[in-house]
């Protein structure tokens, strides 16, 4: 299985950003996926997870209503859209697959398999 995350950057605090992970290897559209990050000597937190299906979703409290996560099943791809960003959003941003179709869990022990990371930096 392999993920590759993109669509980081340099973004102004209150602009926006799309991040993108395609997937390939597995069938995407049968598990859940889900958005951690990890800034500069902190531990990884959860951002978002979405079922199969798109039709759950669970957000970190820190990024409720300003982030969306969504799925395109056609092309083995999850987003992460980013809005009203904040400096505290600064973090290198991974996607993981998780081990069933409904497994939105804010742990980052039980998904199978990451991507590489995409940057984002946001300035005050």
């Amino acid at each position: 299985v392999q993920l590759q995350a993109s669509g980081g950057g340099l973004v102004q605090a209150g602009g926006s950003l799309r991040l993108s992970c395609a997937a390939s290897g597995r069938t995407f559209s049968s598990y859940a996926m889900g958005w951690f990050r990890q800034a500069p000597g902190k531990e990884r937190e959860f951002v978002a997870a979405i079922s199969w299906s798109g039709t759950r979703t669970y957000y970190a409290d820190s990024v409720k209503g300003r982030f969306t996560i969504s799925r395109d099943n056609a092309k083995n791809t999850v987003y992460l859209q980013m809005n009203r960003v904040k400096p505290e959003d600064t973090a290198v941003y991974y996607c993981a697959i998780g081990p069933t179709r409904y497994y939105l869990s804010d742990s980052a022990m039980g998904y199978d398999y990451w991507g590489q990371g995409t940057q984002v930096t946001v300035s005050s």
